[in-house]
């Protein structure tokens, strides 16, 4: 079933093998696009479906240092390269829309400001991706700092960012996006306000969970309203503890918010799995809780196999299965996962900034067999 088409909304995917979000930090001068990650992603556009690195809505959702935006004629303007150079290939591409919220740093803000958030609550040892001497993805070396300690947001503020949600998800448009995502997980804004331990507001934002809900209503209805439903999706990460971001009652909150977004009627909700060892996985009651919530599409990442992917689609938790750092290292995986392949393994030690090394040179499997013929 992974390599059948599959019908999400308007949307036809020539397979059920999603690319996630995965940060590379190349973008140019100006955190605009460029041809270089055109290339990268047109490569891996035998996915059924590509979604974007976090792009980030605005300056103030900058948390990482060479990551792209889509608030600017020029960000909007490398974004075409990257769709005309998916859809030339036969993909489709949503972009994912990013505010990180407290998980900044001072040097990444407009005049020095300190980082924003629901509530002004440090998350000691979450630190962030900063460039000190200002030279660029391909000629400086990033730096991980602390991040900063934020500030508390007002009111007419969440309803700014509210505002630059929605003009993110138009430029998105402009740019030729089949879709958007609005990162709903790993500790990022949204998360932050869905949360408890990171929510802490007495207001009409925070307290209960209907409270800590509002934000992410708001922003996804904002973004609906904009550009249509249909081409709306969301990611969250129910049980990770990424960025110092925590619930107290996860399972609760998650289904309560999967409910909401099912009101809305989005395109998907994406939901990452804990992806590093010895973390929780989510049981089988819980993923079987989210598609009695949730009518629209489920796509579930984090650390898949092709055996893990099949069981997920047949038993129903899953219509779509995201694989990660496999498509970092194989651009065509889609083909190498059909044919049982061995995978490349990725390089490490360029996975942030740096040229096409570890970026758009590993080879495709009938490639490499041609070369070590």
């Amino acid at each position: 079933m992974l390599f059948s088409p599959y019908q999400m909304g308007i949307h036809t995917l020539r397979n059920r093998i999603v690319m996630p979000p995965m940060t590379r930090s190349r973008a140019a001068t100006g955190d605009v696009a460029t041809d270089l990650m055109a290339r990268y992603y047109s490569q891996r556009a035998t996915a059924g479906l590509i979604i974007t690195e976090g792009t980030q809505i605005s300056r103030q959702g900058q948390g990482y240092a060479w990551t792209p935006g889509i608030y600017t004629p020029d960000q909007v303007k490398g974004w075409k390269k990257v769709t005309a150079a998916v859809h030339d290939k036969g993909g489709k591409i949503f972009a994912q829309l990013w505010h990180v919220g407290r998980v900044s740093h001072t040097s990444l803000q407009r005049n020095g400001e300190a980082p924003v958030a629901p509530s002004a609550i440090l998350a000691e040892g979450v630190k962030v991706f900063v460039d000190p001497d200002g030279k660029g993805p391909d000629g400086g070396a990033g730096q991980m700092l602390q991040h900063s300690m934020p500030r508390e947001l007002t009111v007419p503020e969440i309803h700014s960012i509210i505002r630059d949600y929605a003009r993110a998800a138009e430029n998105a448009m402009q740019a030729g996006f089949d879709g958007v995502e609005l990162h709903g997980a790993n500790g990022y804004l949204i998360e932050q306000f869905l949360d408890s331990q990171t929510n802490r507001r007495t207001d009409e934002y925070g307290g209960t969970l209907e409270k800590r809900l509002r934000f992410l209503r708001e922003a996804v209805s904002a973004v609906a309203d904009a550009i249509g439903k249909e081409k709306v999706g969301v990611r969250q990460a129910p049980l990770t503890t990424l960025m110092g971001a925590v619930d107290d009652h996860p399972e609760e909150t998650y289904i309560a918010a999967a409910q909401l977004l099912n009101r809305i009627g989005i395109a998907y909700i994406h939901i990452a799995e804990a992806d590093w060892d010895n973390a929780p996985v989510m049981p089988a009651a819980f993923k079987e809780a989210y598609r009695e919530a949730f009518d629209g599409t489920l796509i579930y990442a984090g650390k898949y196999t092709r055996e893990r992917a099949e069981e997920a689609v047949q038993k129903g938790w899953a219509d779509l299965v995201a694989f990660g750092r496999p498509f970092i290292a194989n651009p065509d995986l889609p083909y190498r996962l059909e044919h049982n392949l061995a995978l490349n393994e990725p390089d490490r030690a360029h996975f942030f900034g740096g040229t096409q090394t570890g970026y758009t040179d590993y080879p495709t499997y009938q490639k490499a067999s041609t070369l070590n013929a």
